[in-house]
């Protein structure tokens, strides 16, 4: 889960990526990166933390030029080191920058031919650099000294062919354009937008919206309505768009994709309320699975005893108040935020996770006090968060603590970008609601079904009624996942893997630093 950016303007485009970025900071609060173009040459700074961390005065006034990328990243693989923030450059051929959300699934076997086949060298264990050395490789082979649309689509098709999972891609080739595209099933979500004078017109696959409109590609619709542009459409599984220098829009639909299948976590957790993603407001979403868990809750749960409901801030806040409304019972913000806290969800390691959940979250304690209790959860993953929240509040006097996910249980590894990757660290894997129920330390515990919880989002769009499911039901739409697979990623990536490669990365800034 990271986020990205790509604006083609008219004037100076970085305080542009910026503000995006800015609205995109959920998604990732592990680096940032910036990379504008002005007259064939790229300026490019990122680094380490939050966008407010890496950017100031002086490294804004740097980046100079009306096309650049933008992209705030959370690791699912690699570590969390300065040399694995994105955007990612290289200088053949012509010079591209590429900035990518998602994850690779045969990364393996792709390193190994860029290396003994292409002769290409990677300098990081990132999925995204081996991305940008197919895409790059297989636009030298074009043999073009000026290459044109026809050059980059199948640029985009020789990815597709290679790259294996879900992604998301904004690019620059110097002194030729932007491109962005979407992986084969629309697992990963990317959005185009314009702003000024628009008027589509020209023939198929090339349009011209107008001399001074500007385009924005985006991993949701808040990133593009900050700085006043419009939405045009959801990208299409397997499509391209290339931005020419003088703004000519060029798009390609490839024969090689499938029906769209985007991530059904997005819609639970990771966008935001305010986002709009494939034709879905995820706000209507939410309010969606919280009708549908009330009903479940009338239905299965008639005898249980409830005085109040209170959300686990703050994905959750939508369901849960849809949910008092539907069972007619007080609705409560009793778990008050630090919003100077990150997302636990996405803290590289369980011990920091764990350590930052009661700084994240202070009790009010007269609303627990003597109170049957419903806290309401987006979803259950490692556990550690609705673990440490169920001790507070029952510290606080709660007579009886239930819990209730606007998710079914993840027992699943999610392999396209989203940082659950070890089987054994996802709390519900090999246990029943009521085992769960234990671990967790609530009274009882309840959770949406997954017809449910896809009807929701139909509900709200009608035309998506296919989706990945794999974290709630170990189905990948890509269909090249094996059991062997699974085992080898929990060895690479599971939370001990990542702090050794994060001590490993400490060690190396310091040896640099002394140098």
């Amino acid at each position: 889960m990271c986020g990205i950016v790509g604006v083609f303007g008219r004037s100076p485009v970085s305080a542009v990526i910026y503000e995006s970025l800015s609205m995109l900071q959920h998604r990732g609060q592990d680096a940032a990166g910036i990379a504008t173009c002005f007259e064939d040459r790229f300026y490019l700074e990122k680094g380490n933390g939050l966008l407010t961390d890496v950017f100031d005065a002086g490294t804004m006034a740097r980046l100079l030029g009306n096309m650049g990328v933008g992209h705030v990243r959370y690791p699912t693989a690699g570590c969390a080191s300065v040399a694995e923030a994105q955007p990612f450059y290289v200088n053949s051929p012509y010079g591209i920058i590429f900035a990518h959300n998602g994850n690779l699934t045969n990364v393996s076997e792709i390193v190994e031919s860029l290396f003994q086949t292409d002769m290409r060298h990677l300098n990081t264990s990132s999925d995204s650099e081996v991305m940008l050395n197919v895409f790059a490789h297989a636009l030298a082979r074009r043999g073009a000294v000026h290459p044109n649309e026809f050059d980059i689509f199948a640029a985009v098709e020789e990815v597709h062919r290679r790259c294996k999972g879900g992604y998301a891609v904004v690019a620059m080739v110097a002194g030729v354009g932007m491109i962005a595209f979407r992986d084969l099933h629309g697992i990963r979500p990317l959005v185009f937008g314009l702003r000024g004078d628009g008027g589509m017109r020209g023939e198929a696959g090339v349009h011209e919206y107008g001399r001074e409109a500007e385009y924005m590609v985006a991993s949701e619709t808040v990133a593009l309505q900050v700085s006043g542009f419009h939405v045009d459409h959801d990208l299409a599984p397997g499509e391209v768009i290339f931005i020419d220098m003088e703004g000519v829009v060029y798009t390609h639909q490839s024969l090689q994709a499938h029906e769209k299948s985007p991530c059904l976590f997005e819609f639970v957790y990771l966008a935001r309320p305010d986002s709009v993603l494939d034709g879905a407001s995820v706000y209507q979403c939410r309010i969606n699975m919280g009708t549908k868990l009330a009903r479940k809750i009338q239905r299965e749960w008639a005898h249980v005893p409830i005085d109040v409901v209170i959300p686990i801030p703050s994905t959750s806040r939508v369901a849960a108040q849809e949910i008092a409304t539907r069972l007619n019972l007080p609705y409560r913000d009793a778990l008050v935020r630090n919003r100077y806290v990150g997302r636990t969800f996405i803290m590289p390691g369980q011990a920091q996770r764990k350590q930052s959940i009661r700084r994240k979250l202070n009790p009010i304690p007269q609303v627990f006090q003597g109170k049957k209790v419903l806290l309401v959860d987006d979803s259950i993953v490692r556990g550690t968060t609705i673990r440490e929240i169920i001790a507070m509040v029952r510290e606080q006097g709660a007579e009886k603590v239930y819990v209730c996910s606007a998710a079914p249980p993840v027992r699943f590894p999610n392999v396209y970008g989203i940082d659950m990757p070890a089987r054994s660290e996802l709390i519900a894997s090999g246990r029943n609601v009521a085992q769960l129920a234990k671990e967790i330390g609530a009274d009882d515990l309840i959770f949406q079904d997954l017809e449910d919880l896809k009807q929701a989002i139909t509900e709200a769009s009608p035309g998506l009624t296919h989706f990945d499911t794999s974290v709630f039901d170990g189905v990948y739409v890509t269909g090249d996942i094996t059991e062997e697979y699974l085992n080898t990623l929990e060895q690479k990536r599971n939370d001990a893997a990542k702090y050794t490669s994060d001590v490993a990365s400490h060690i190396t800034r310091n040896l640099y630093a002394h140098l």
